[in-house]
């Protein structure tokens, strides 16, 4: 992934969380965000273990202060977690490797991981953007369309999307009319300019409506701050939703972190383990760092006690015939699905929305790639980007007035959420993993992903985008 990029979106990420300080991960897992100076520990013994054993490592080690080791709060109810601090935030280095170093043989001995970092868990277009949404002409349709067939309160599949809060005007979309939740807290900032990410969990509801329409959506504004939020805390927001209303079908989630430990999240250890032991389908999207990294959650999709819970999905390309170049990939990956400029709801049905570009497109693939993809078209000029006076100086403006184009695992994964729940109804399946396995077991299409043939899902509805890109004027 571009440096510059990262670099961009981390700035916007510490703004939404001003009291916590962050930092990024080594150069080998991109887009890695994390709280500097604390662990993240289960409650109990091994908490007080994890403390004892990383302030006798900081005695014993130069520079590093032991009376800075100290419990930042006492575990959590639901989720039993604690934060142990382990350097001062405010100082120099970041004391985290150091302390994880010190617990590591201990957890060779246990068998067990007993501390990790407290990563920024985020929307999977923030930290690792695809791109930002391009206004659809008022000429043209959803994509994926809107599948025929009607809604009806007794069979219709119970959908939770975990993501940021819906648009006030979300139902002057029709497929949304049996869509509810919560309200994005703020929109627009006092110019009356749309606020980076307004939208994204709207957007992700209109793919699952328009894929299912006998689908009873909850949209969740769980990450209504920029779209981040600790692991500390993520799994207590999920357990409130659920216990709000209730385990769902199926639970869509287009947010997580990369992390290269094999064995998930400490902080998601007790959600994940009630998630397993419910019947609900977790379809988690793969992330955009362009990575064969875990990103997690939807990597839990290669560990076996969840394989039947969680469905990890990529992003094809808009052509559906390879991967998006952004989408993360590997054996962790069960499924791709189309994820470049799909069209659904964003906002300004009622009334014209003007939206500021936050980052600028590149003259080539971030990533690598060689075809038309959003890292270089539709091209603008963005605010956070340097150089602007490079590539036009004033960043460029835009006007959403309902549908639009967006790009990345975070609408790959809702068309895999809307397959499952199409198929419930068609077949009258009641149980989504069982809806799942045989969707995938049924799916013969295949795609290249950085060179491997994976299985990918491509909705009768959806219509492939060949992009050509305008020659710059000379």
């Amino acid at each position: 992934m571009a440096p510059e990029r990262f670099h961009e979106q981390f700035e916007h990420i510490r703004r939404s969380l001003p009291d916590v300080p962050l930092t990024m991960g080594p150069d080998d897992t991109p887009g890695l965000l994390y709280e500097k100076g604390v662990v993240l520990v289960r409650g109990g013994e091994e908490a007080r273990f994890v403390e004892d054993a990383v302030r006798a490592h900081f005695t014993e080690t130069p520079g590093l202060v032991p009376d800075h080791v100290g419990r930042v709060d006492p575990p959590a109810d639901r989720t039993g977690v604690t934060r142990i601090r382990v350097g001062d935030p405010a100082g120099g280095e970041d004391t985290v490797p150091h302390a994880l170093r010190a617990v590591r043989a201990a957890e060779r001995r246990g068998g067990r991981r007993l501390a990790g970092r407290n990563h920024v868990l985020h929307i999977a277009v923030n930290a690792c953007p695809g791109d930002e949404p391009v206004p659809a002409p008022r000429t043209e349709d959803a994509n994926p369309a809107v599948s025929g067939g009607g809604h009806d309160p007794a069979t219709a599949v119970g959908v939770l999307v975990i993501d940021t809060g819906l648009v006030h005007d979300h139902l002057a979309y029709p497929p949304l009319a049996h869509t509810t939740g919560d309200a994005q807290l703020t929109e627009t900032g006092g110019d009356g300019v749309l606020h980076q990410y307004v939208g994204h969990g709207t957007f992700i509801a209109g793919i699952v409506a328009a894929l299912a329409p006998n689908t009873d959506i909850t949209v969740r504004g769980t990450l209504n701050d920029a779209g981040a939020v600790l692991e500390s805390e993520f799994a207590g927001r999920l357990f409130e939703a659920v216990d709000r209303d209730g385990w769902p079908d199926i639970i869509s989630l287009s947010a997580g972190t990369p992390g290269a430990d094999t064995d998930g999240l400490i902080g998601l250890d007790t959600f994940m383990r009630e998630l397993r032991d419910r019947r609900t389908l977790l379809v988690a999207a793969a992330g955009n760092n362009g990575s064969d990294t875990p990103f997690w959650p939807a990597a839990y999709a290669a560990l076996p006690e969840y394989a039947d819970c969680v469905l990890s999905v990529g992003a094809l390309r808009a052509d559906g015939e390879s991967g998006a170049c952004f989408t993360n990939h590997g054996p962790w990956v069960r499924v791709h699905a189309p994820g470049e400029r799909l069209t659904s709801a964003l906002t300004g049905f009622v009334t014209p929305v003007p939206y500021v570009y936050q980052h600028s497109t590149y003259d080539d693939c971030r990533f690598g790639s060689d075809y038309a993809c959003t890292c270089l078209y539709p091209r603008h000029t963005g605010v956070l980007s340097e150089g602007r006076e490079n590539t036009g100086g004033k960043p460029d403006q835009v006007m959403f007035d309902g549908l639009a184009q967006w790009s990345g695992t975070s609408f790959a994964a809702p068309v895999a959420a809307g397959l499952v729940a199409a198929r419930m109804t068609a077949y009258g399946e009641r149980d989504p993993r069982v809806a799942a396995a045989r969707l995938l077991a049924a799916a013969t299409g295949r795609a290249e992903v950085r060179g491997a043939r994976v299985p990918a899902l491509r909705p009768p509805t959806w219509r492939p985008v060949r992009t050509v890109i305008p020659a710059l004027p000379a």
